[in-house]
């Protein structure tokens, strides 16, 4: 099992960057992929990026691709998201997934917010237009 925390959100302007940070914790956290997802307000929680335990692997959602940047420091046991050019629709309460890693995993279950194990308690990211 891995504890998750997620710092940095808060209120930006449409335009601004932000990033937000989760910090991990457990005897394994290195053998873990690591993501994110969100939930916008009254809508379900959804995919937004994700980064595998050596990096051979890192996807987005097609929502975020070319603004979003996901990085991991493996070091500090921690997941980075940077957000560029925030918009009104990325309003949402960010949380920060892990899941043992499998060699088996099809990008489909990258994406699947069930194929993730641990959860953090969430941060808020409110984009003002």
């Amino acid at each position: 099992q891995v504890q998750l925390v997620e710092t940095g959100g808060g209120l930006v302007q449409a335009g601004d960057s932000l990033t937000i940070s989760c910090a991990a914790s457990g005897r394994t956290v290195n053998t873990y992929v690591l993501g994110w997802f969100r939930q916008p307000p009254g809508k379900e929680r959804e995919f937004v990026a994700v980064h595998t335990t050596r990096g051979t692997k890192i996807y987005y959602s097609d929502s975020v691709k070319g603004r979003f940047t996901i990085s991991r420091d493996n070091a500090e046991n921690t997941v980075m998201l940077q957000m560029n050019n925030l918009e009104p629709s990325d309003t949402a309460v960010y949380y920060c997934a892990a899941a043992p890693f499998r060699t088996y995993w099809t990008t489909s279950d990258y994406y699947n917010k069930r194929s993730y194990s641990d959860w953090g308690q969430g941060t808020q990211v409110t984009v003002s237009s």
